[in-house]
C-alpha cells in the first residue's frame, strides 16, 4: 500500500484558509484578485468595500550597518536597508525613530563630482548597485553609459589628459589613477599628501 505524504494536504488547506479568509472591514469572503501589478486578495463585495492587501509582505532588510554615520535624530547607527521601494539609507532604531536620510543630501554631495568626461553634458553622480556598493555614473543614462567604480576626482590625467581620474587607496597610499583602460596611470594625490 502506498504512503500518503499528509504534509500535503495541510499545505493545502494553508493555501485554502489563506484563500477564504474574511474581509476586516465588512465581513465579506476575501478573493484572489490579479492586476498588472501581480496578484493581491480584495474584498469580494467590490465595489461595495474597497479593501485589498498584498499577497506577500514587503520586508525591509539591512544590508550594511553604517557605524561611522550617527542618525541626526536619536544618534544610533544608520544603515543601507533595502525595502518596498529600493535602497535606502534610515536609521537602525526604526520603529522608534523614522529617520530616512533625504535625497536632497545625496545631490549636495554630487554637485562636488565632476562633469562626465565622455559626453560632456551630465554629471557623475553616486549610486548605489542591489548590494549597496557605490559607484559613479553619468546622470545622463541611457543616452550616456560611462561609470566608475572608484570616486572620481576633476584631476587631468598626466600621461593621457583624460580629464577625470579615481581616488584610490593602495598599499603606497592614496593615488590617483586613470580610468582610461588603454592608460591606468597612477599619480600621488595632492590633495592628501596636503600640497
Amino acid at each position: 500500500m502506498t504512503k500518503i505524504d499528509h504534509s500535503l494536504f495541510n499545505a493545502d488547506k494553508h493555501a485554502l484558509e489563506k484563500e477564504y479568509e474574511v474581509c476586516p472591514e465588512c465581513g465579506s469572503e476575501l478573493v484572489m484578485r490579479h492586476s498588472k501589478s501581480g496578484a493581491f486578495l480584495g474584498c469580494a463585495s467590490y465595489p461595495t468595500c474597497h479593501f485589498i492587501r498584498p499577497l506577500h509582505q514587503h520586508d525591509t532588510s539591512t544590508l550594511k550597518v553604517l557605524e561611522d554615520n550617527p542618525c541626526p535624530q536619536c544618534s544610533a547607527p544608520l544603515a543601507v536597508k533595502n525595502g518596498r521601494f529600493g535602497m535606502f539609507i534610515g536609521c537602525t532604531n526604526f520603529p522608534e525613530c523614522h529617520y530616512i536620510a533625504d535625497q536632497r543630501e545625496q545631490s549636495e554631495q554630487d554637485s562636488a563630482l565632476p562633469a562626465c568626461p565622455k559626453c560632456n553634458k551630465g554629471h557623475l553622480t553616486q549610486r548605489s548597485s542591489k548590494y549597496g556598493k557605490a559607484f559613479y555614473s553619468c546622470d545622463a543614462y541611457p543616452k550616456c553609459k560611462y561609470s566608475l567604480n572608484y570616486p572620481p576626482v576633476a584631476v587631468t590625467c598626466e600621461q593621457c589628459q583624460w580629464p577625470v581620474m579615481m581616488k584610490r587607496h593602495f598599499a603606497e597610499g592614496a593615488m590617483l589613477q586613470c580610468p582610461q583602460k588603454n592608460c591606468g596611470h597612477k599619480q600621488p594625490d595632492d590633495a592628501e599628501s596636503g600640497q
